[in-house]
């Protein structure tokens, strides 16, 4: 499940985090809410950052020798 969360401090600062994005794509997704906010003082790549999105091929090579 993909969530964004927002902590707004009093002094106007907003810290972000976005979990359940699996590589940079997330950069994407927060570039125009933080377009609209300002000034990106820090940014910490989690876990889910440097991770690799997996997929699985269902093709098979074969290879058959007969003596035929």
């Amino acid at each position: 499940m993909e969530t964004l969360e927002f902590i707004i401090y009093p002094d106007g600062r907003v810290q972000e985090k976005v979990t359940g994005i699996v590589g940079a794509s997330c950069a994407e997704v927060t570039a125009a809410i933080e377009a609209q906010l300002g000034i990106v003082l820090t940014n910490e790549p989690t876990s889910e950052y440097f991770a690799n999105n997996v997929s699985q091929s269902n093709v098979a090579n074969t290879t058959a020798t007969s003596d035929w």
